[in-house]
């Protein structure tokens, strides 16, 4: 019995689907597909200005309005008792953003600098190019939103992999049950934006570069914060992670 679950858990989130792009919906390819890590620029000269607009001019690919409230939910779980860490790396991700964009930031919070600007995988259930559906449902191969920390590492079918448990109760909470991980994967990959006009997805698991997964899994393991952005109308309404910050839902619906 042991064996069966283990195995059941580690496969999971092992088959891509692959398929052709999305209808109807135009494909944006950036123009330089380069995976290298973004040099963090200096912020010395800027003392006075906030977490959330230092981290927004170190990355300004980033919607500033999603990286003040990752900011915030995650002061909020700091708050609440939910940290197992200081949580001086965070993660944020916006599948607002097409999957042919890096829309995967880690920050790293004690000296502010953008540590990786990469791709990232979304669920087969949540769409093409595009992520339009979420869930905590076991079975949708969907992706959850809201704040997740992260927890153990472990080698797995999909190789060096990091768990994460789910703060939001109701949007991302069965994460560790669902088996949803980041791990690397041969399918996160700009090749593929040239023969299907996508990344491929997960099973509902953050995958990304397998050249970057291991170094990207150890800076994030054990504490640290992964938020996961849509502007879905029932989260940004009913998150008790949104709610703690005390913020209109209205007021924090991103730009894109």
């Amino acid at each position: 019995m042991r064996i069966s679950v283990v195995l059941a858990f580690a496969i999971v989130c092992l088959s891509p689907v692959i398929s052709p792009a999305e209808p109807n919906v135009a494909t944006r390819v950036p123009a330089a597909l380069s995976p290298a890590p973004i040099a963090p620029a200096s912020t010395h000269a800027l003392p006075s200005m906030s977490m959330a607009a230092r981290l927004a001019a170190l990355a300004p690919g980033a919607d500033p309005k999603v990286i003040d409230l990752a900011l915030k939910a995650r002061d909020c779980a700091i708050n609440s008792g939910d940290a197992t860490g200081q949580g001086e790396k965070l993660a944020i991700i916006d599948y607002s953003m097409p999957s042919t964009q890096k829309r995967l930031w880690v920050f790293d919070l004690r000296n502010p600098r953008v540590l990786y600007n990469e791709f990232v995988a979304h669920g087969a259930g949540s769409g093409e190019n595009f992520a339009r559906a979420f869930s905590n449902l076991d079975g949708t191969h969907q992706t959850s939103l809201g704040l997740f920390r992260t927890a153990e590492t472990y080698e797995g079918h999909n190789g060096y992999s990091l768990r994460m448990d789910g703060l939001d109760k109701g949007f991302n909470d069965n994460a560790r049950a669902r088996a949803i991980v980041m791990h690397g994967a041969w399918y996160v990959d700009p090749s593929m934006v040239q023969k299907v006009g996508r990344l491929g997805r997960s099973q509902g698991c953050p995958a990304v570069r397998a050249q970057v997964a291991h170094e990207i899994i150890d800076t994030l393991k054990g504490g640290q914060f992964v938020f996961s952005y849509y502007p879905d109308n029932r989260w940004l309404h009913e998150s008790r992670i949104l709610a703690c910050a005390s913020m209109h839902p209205q007021a924090i619906v991103a730009s894109r």
